[in-house]
């Protein structure tokens, strides 16, 4: 069998992407798969990394505020768009697939659209809980979409289609070590425990909360142990923040970094995680089962990190604060009452649990096999 996959952009959409090639490989041990991506985009590392092969195809979204720059990249990527669809169809008469599947990115848009009206059997894969455009587009036109969470299936034309919740696939090994065990192995005692990061990039808010909440628990002597990953944007700004505080990077209880690169161990240990709201990240929360304070992203497209936010948020599982009220005071206050009420803590980790799919690869694999009879019946036509 071979598996034409689509994406580009993000990790957001490249990781689903290469979970999704994973489990169809347990299944499909002989499957060959070609990735089509942006060349300039995450993909053009990521997927080599992964060991799966990767043809380019150029491909640019409009800006929408006007500006001289904005022209420019807007007539760019008119001229990428009209190349799309003969780039894609080289693409799709090289690899010959069988099946098809994107999982959103502007590189999914022309080369999803084109496997379709090829008559190759397609399915799409929407991380969000509010859908980005190029899988609103595409999902007039897959024979499947896969949803990490129903609620996306609002902004969705739901009777175009056929769909099923599937989940988001998440990493093994988030949920295999015990939180005694993780502790241990960060050096840490078995205190309450916070997990706060703001992706390998940082996140400015986030950074500065924190900086005011690692202040607040060190100068009162709280038994907090804080595990923080401040990221490329605070690198500078937040280590000298705690050396003006005369807090170490490094204690009993601090565990400061630029990145965390063991966060399923940083995962397991956490009584609190303190993060954005990107779909992998929640994902990870669920099958953790981990209360969280969430700041989602207000500068992503469709607010859509507000939109997964909620659902975790509706469900009880966190407590959502939109950056533009994410005061000291209030993320402090917030972390306070959690610390000083344990009861609702379980509840919310035992919340988050309940959203967790335990069955997700299981859910994508009816997806594809339903695609595979599809292509099956078609050449036997």
């Amino acid at each position: 069998m071979r598996v034409l996959m689509a994406c580009g952009g993000t990790g957001g959409h490249i990781n689903p992407a290469l979970a999704i090639a994973d489990i169809i490989k347990t299944a499909y041990p002989d499957a060959e798969f070609l990735f089509a991506g942006t060349p300039k985009g995450m993909e053009a590392k990521l997927v080599p990394q992964a060991g799966y092969e990767l043809e380019t195809i150029k491909v640019a979204g409009f800006q929408r505020r006007l500006s001289l720059k904005n022209v420019g990249r807007n007539f760019k990527a008119a001229a990428y768009l009209a190349a799309s669809g003969k780039r894609a169809k080289q693409i799709i008469e090289g690899f010959k697939p069988d099946i098809a599947i994107g999982t959103g990115g502007y590189a999914a848009g022309p080369v999803i659209r084109k496997a379709a009206k090829m008559g190759i059997p397609t399915a799409i894969h929407e991380q969000n809980a509010y859908p980005g455009v190029t899988n609103r587009l595409l999902s007039k036109e897959a024979d499947y979409v896969m949803l990490t969470v129903i609620e996306a299936l609002d902004y969705m034309e739901k009777d175009s289609f056929e769909y099923s919740v599937t989940g988001l696939p998440v990493r093994s090994g988030i949920t295999a070590v015990s939180r005694s065990e993780a502790r241990r192995k960060l050096g840490l005692d078995d205190s309450f425990t916070i997990l706060s990061f703001g992706g390998s990039l940082g996140a400015g808010c986030i950074n500065e909360t924190m900086t005011a909440a690692i202040k607040w628990h060190v100068g009162k002597k709280l038994n907090i142990n804080h595990i923080h990953g401040y990221g490329g944007m605070g690198k500078d700004s937040f280590p000298q923040a705690m050396k003006e505080a005369g807090i170490p990077l490094k204690s009993d209880r601090l565990r400061i970094t630029e990145y965390i690169n063991d966060m399923d161990i940083c995962l397991a240990a956490a009584d609190l995680v303190i993060c954005r709201s990107g779909a992998s990240t929640l994902a990870e929360l669920e099958a953790a089962g981990k209360a969280s304070i969430l700041i989602p992203s207000p500068v992503v497209a469709g607010n859509h990190q507000y939109h997964n936010a909620m659902v975790l948020g509706k469900a009880g599982a966190a407590v959502v604060i939109e950056q533009k009220d994410a005061t000291d005071e209030k993320v402090i206050n917030t972390i306070e009452s959690l610390y000083n009420d344990r009861d609702r803590l379980a509840v919310m980790s035992d919340s988050a649990a309940k959203l967790h799919l335990k069955d997700t690869p299981q859910r994508i694999l009816a997806v594809v096999d339903k695609l595979v009879q599809k292509s099956q019946s078609s050449k036997k036509a």
